[in-house]
C-alpha cells in the first residue's frame, strides 16, 4: 500500500497485491499481480500524484517478478470488478497512458423487489420440470460438497470459496436453492446473502454447462428472489457479470437493468503478449 500525505490528511492511495496464498490448489500464479484499486482526492489532482502512486505500485509488483499485472479484479478480495470509465474519466486516462489496456467488460446490475410476486409462467414452468424428473429445493448438509465441487469445477474457485465461508459464517442453507437432474446430479443453484452477509446481493448463481437452455436458471433465479423478498428484501443486485452472454440476457429478460459497467484492464511487461481473457461466462451472478 502506497499513501499520500499532506498536512497530516491522506490525499491519495495505490494498492498492489501479489499472491501468497492460493486461490486453487497451489498455483501461486507467480507472474501475476494486482492493483484493486486507487484513488487521488480530486482537490490534489492534475498535479502527477495518481501516476507516481501507480508507477510506485507498479515497480514493486515487478520488483517481485510480476510481468502482468490486472485491474481491478484481483480474486477474492476485490473492491469493485474494473474501471467504471463513466464515473472516472482522468483515471481511464492515466491508466491508458501506463499502458493498461481493456481485457473484457463487466457490469453491476439490479431489480425492484417491491411488489414482487413469482410470474405464473415461471411456476408453471418449474412445474413441467418437476414432471421431467428434475427436483428444486433448500439443500441439505449431504448436498453441500456436490455444491462446492460444482461451484469450484464448473465456474470459479472463488465462488465455492464464498459458499464456503457464508455457510462457516451462519448463513442459514434456505439462502440456496438447489436444482437437481432426473439423473440425481446437481444441475445448478442460486443463493443470495454469500457475501458479507448482504442479503439483497445475489449471487453467486450457475446451472451445469451440458444442462442449459431448459430453463433452469429462470426457475432458481425466481425462486431465489421470492426468498429475499420474504425477508423483506427492497431490490437484488450483483457486482459483475458478462452482459451481452447468457447470463446478462437471462437477467434482462427477468427485470434486471444494467447499474454500472466496468473495464476490467491489464498490464503487460512490454515484449510479452497480453494473455486471452474470456468474460465471467456463466450463468450466474457477481463474485
Amino acid at each position: 500500500m502506497r499513501v499520500a500525505v499532506c498536512d497530516g490528511l491522506v490525499v491519495g492511495a495505490a494498492y498492489a497485491v501479489r499472491r501468497r496464498t492460493p486461490l486453487a490448489g497451489t498455483d501461486l500464479e507467480p507472474d501475476d499481480g494486482w492493483i484493486p484499486f486507487f484513488f487521488v482526492d480530486p482537490a490534489h489532482r492534475r498535479a502527477g500524484l495518481g501516476h507516481r502512486l501507480l508507477t510506485d505500485a507498479l515497480d514493486w509488483l515487478r520488483g517481485h517478478g510480476r510481468s502482468r499485472v490486472g485491474f481491478a479484479a484481483y480474486a477474492p478480495h476485490y473492491v469493485l470488478p474494473g474501471l467504471d470509465r463513466a464515473a472516472y474519466p482522468e483515471a481511464d486516462r492515466l491508466l491508458a497512458r501506463l499502458g493498461f489496456r481493456t481485457r473484457y467488460e463487466a457490469v453491476a446490475m439490479d431489480r425492484s423487489l417491491v411488489g414482487y410476486r413469482l410470474p405464473e409462467a415461471v411456476r408453471r414452468h418449474e412445474e413441467a420440470l418437476v414432471a421431467r424428473g428434475f427436483r428444486f429445493g433448500t439443500p441439505s448438509d449431504d448436498d453441500l460438497v456436490d455444491l462446492v465441487r460444482l461451484a469450484e469445477g464448473e465456474f470459479a474457485p472463488d465462488w465455492a470459496r464464498a459458499i464456503r465461508h457464508s455457510l462457516t459464517c451462519g448463513a442459514p442453507l434456505e439462502r440456496i436453492v438447489l436444482a437437481r437432474a432426473p439423473d440425481g446430479r446437481l444441475a445448478g443453484w442460486a443463493m443470495h446473502g454469500a457475501y458479507e452477509g448482504a442479503v439483497e446481493r445475489f449471487g453467486p448463481f450457475g446451472v451445469r454447462a451440458e444442462l442449459r437452455g431448459a430453463g433452469l436458471g429462470k426457475v432458481l433465479l425466481h425462486r431465489t428472489l421470492a426468498r429475499m423478498r420474504a425477508l423483506g428484501a427492497h431490490g437484488a443486485w450483483f457486482l459483475w457479470t458478462g452482459e451481452h452472454g447468457p447470463a446478462g440476457r437471462l437477467y434482462r429478460h427477468n427485470g434486471f437493468t444494467t447499474t454500472r459497467t466496468f473495464a476490467v484492464l491489464g498490464w503487460e511487461e512490454p515484449g510479452r503478449e497480453e494473455p486471452g481473457r474470456e468474460g465471467e461466462g456463466q450463468c450466474g451472478g457477481g463474485r
